[in-house]
């Protein structure tokens, strides 16, 4: 009943949905591809028309599945857990923007951002931490998927040892190189700069 009432398109390509955009509830509809479970809501993954598929005859589970169809081939979607390579694009007081570039090793084919809040870039001493001594712009960062926070962007965390900054540009334009855990020394200058460095493989 509730599924129908999200659905006028008749199978086709229904409106346009975001990754965090509500689809419907868990009790009326089960995630299928493009779309997971929030508890008791459905929310989208990636962007694309919502589709609602009618359950198999003769099924236990009488639940319609929405899915979220895309009008291109997708590539790799960040879920909760996933380790995410991103480029930090602005630094703020309490968070850092990124953008996501491949997801479990795997390239995206859609714009994916990342949010990295002052509490999850790393696990100790975490009310002592300065954004600006953890990433600069043009940083690329190894980070896990925590959430998915609003439509619009993915909460990241950086806050075990190997996740970090794997690469970075000094401010002379050299290449950073990691000499501890919170600290980067440029090749060219030599000069340090801090970041929240990720463990050396």
């Amino acid at each position: 009943m509730a599924a129908t009432a999200m659905d006028h398109d008749g199978g086709g390509g229904g409106d346009v949905v975001t990754p965090g955009e509500l689809l419907g509830n868990s009790l009326a509809l089960v995630a299928g591809r493009g779309a997971y479970a929030d508890g008791r809501s459905v929310r989208a993954s990636v962007i694309g028309h919502r589709r609602i598929a009618p359950p198999a005859p003769g099924s236990e589970d009488q639940r319609s599945t929405v899915e979220v169809v895309g009008h291109k081939a997708h590539g790799a979607v960040p879920q909760p857990g996933s380790v995410v390579i991103a480029r930090i694009t602005k630094v703020m007081a309490r968070m850092a923007n990124a953008d996501i570039m491949c997801v479990d090793s795997k390239a995206i084919k859609e714009k994916f951002t990342g949010l990295i809040r002052q509490q999850d870039v790393r696990a100790t001493e975490i009310d002592k931490v300065d954004m600006y001594q953890s990433y600069r712009p043009g940083d690329i960062v190894r980070a896990v998927v925590l959430s998915l926070g609003d439509a619009r962007a993915y909460y990241l965390s950086t806050a075990k040892n190997e996740l970090g900054v794997v690469s970075a540009q000094s401010i002379a334009g050299g290449t950073l190189v990691p000499i501890s855990w919170t600290e980067m020394q440029c090749d060219l200058t030599g000069q340090i700069e801090q970041r929240k460095v990720a463990k050396v493989e």
